[in-house]
């Protein structure tokens, strides 16, 4: 039995290596400074499997999108059974049962007025599609956004993207684009602690863009939420309330991107929701289908209509597959109370991690919603100096402690922390141990 075993545990590790000299020859990664050394065989809910049989705790969930859980069962079940009668038909040249019902349900859950959605593959695609619908309902051709935004990877997404490490290589950008100082508390251009004081400045900065950087001609003001890419950040409460109120008068409409802080992660189903605040147009991906590809952008029906025949298409976008897993995610949502249960988890993750940056000078600042959470590191408090190699170091000591997280933020210095939803208590509190004793190495 000892040797049959050995033997497995061989193939397993050989089988892990070939992946990883099959990835170094044929798939391009220069994109990423290091691929992390794991070959997945098999993932459920929280946890994954290499194929060499090491099991990880998932603290990072393929970026934020896996919040119901790897492989969740009644995700897979649903996509199986539609597989069974249409996998792809073309959605916007015939009608597909399962789209027409996916596309009610989010007019259902969604904030204010939106009703109608387009459905893409991508993040990224949701935001083109949104970018063309304000300018084909205003009339209007320019954009705000913020400054530490990322908005996608294509070039009209990264030309409204504020995060520099996203945008090398990649310009000139399209033109037509405004930014304003992001609501980044911690790190703002105004020299002050004050939360209050920086959303309205920050608000201010908006207005001012739109007085002296344009031409007169905004169409929309796209924001995250919670800015994920970005280093999680969470504004002040009252910035986009503010926000609003100045883009309302001046006509303009607002973008909510709710790619990554969408369903569930935050603690509300949709961010947004934590601000009181309706958006014009409102996109969403990632989470939205439990690790399908899908994104929808959805609007009310005046502006969702404005693109005329010809203007706007996606071949494989709305496959009927992935709206129904998508579907399926959202009964999990409701039935098992998981933005509930990610604020319930959040609360207790960060009064765990603001007792450590008692002990650790390394933590700069701790923040988040729900269970989407950043921890910025620093090498020194006054200076607020970015600790990027402390953070790659952290990173790495937890993964080979068995645990998986991410790392993020304008200068590659911000832990992120962004589970699976139906991570257990007990696997959380163990995930805090690792982390606690990987920032104690690395302080050292």
């Amino acid at each position: 039995m000892a040797t049959e075993v050995r033997e497995q545990q061989l193939a397993g590790e050989a089988a892990h290596q070939q992946t990883i000299e099959r990835y170094r020859e044929y798939v391009a990664t220069s994109f990423v400074a290091a691929v992390e050394p794991i070959a997945v065989a098999k993932a459920e809910a929280s946890t994954v499997w290499d194929q060499d049989g090491r099991e990880y705790l998932d603290c990072f969930a393929g970026i934020a999108v896996v919040n119901a859980g790897h492989r969740n069962p009644k995700v897979i079940a649903a996509a199986k059974a539609q597989m069974d009668e249409v996998v792809h038909a073309g959605t916007y040249i015939y009608h597909v049962p399962v789209v027409g019902q996916l596309a009610e349900r989010l007019a259902e859950m969604t904030p204010g007025r939106l009703q109608k959605s387009f459905f893409g593959n991508s993040g990224a695609e949701g935001i083109e599609t949104a970018l063309r619908l304000a300018k084909a309902y205003t009339g209007k051709r320019e954009i705000i956004t913020l400054t530490h935004s990322f908005h996608g990877r294509s070039a009209g997404t990264l030309s409204i993207t504020g995060n520099k490490a996203r945008k090398t290589h990649g310009g000139p950008y399209l033109s037509g684009v405004a930014f304003a100082p992001a609501p980044y508390v911690y790190r703002n251009p105004f020299g002050t602690d004050d939360p209050e004081e920086v959303a309205e400045r920050c608000a201010q900065m908006v207005e001012w863009a739109i007085d002296y950087q344009s031409s007169g001609d905004v169409a929309a003001f796209i924001a995250e939420p919670v800015m994920g890419e970005g280093g999680i950040l969470v504004p002040p409460a009252t910035y986009l309330p503010r926000v609003k109120e100045i883009l309302d008068r001046h006509g303009i409409l607002f973008i909510a991107d709710e790619v990554q802080s969408g369903f569930g992660r935050t603690g509300k189903m949709f961010a947004i929701e934590h601000f009181g605040v309706e958006p014009d147009i409102m996109v969403l991906a990632k989470g939205i289908a439990d690790g399908f590809p899908l994104s929808a952008t959805i609007a009310p029906p005046e502006i969702a209509d404005s693109l005329r025949p010809g203007e706007h298409l996606s071949t494989f976008g709305g496959n009927a597959v992935c709206c129904a897993a998508s579907l399926a995610n959202i009964d999990v949502m409701e039935e098992d109370r998981l933005p509930e249960e990610a604020a319930r988890k959040g609360e207790w993750v960060m009064a765990r991690l603001r007792e450590m940056a008692e002990r650790f000078p390394l933590i700069g600042d701790v923040r988040g919603l729900g269970l989407m959470i950043g921890v910025e590191l620093v090498r020194d408090r006054a200076t607020k100096e970015p600790a990027n190699t402390e953070a790659a170091a952290v990173r790495r000591l937890a993964r080979e402690a068995g645990v998986l997280i991410g790392v993020g933020g304008q200068a590659g210095n911000v832990v992120r922390i962004q589970p699976p939803l139906v991570i257990t208590d007990a696997q959380l509190d163990h995930a805090l141990g690792v982390l606690e004793t990987a920032l104690g190495q690395v302080s050292q």
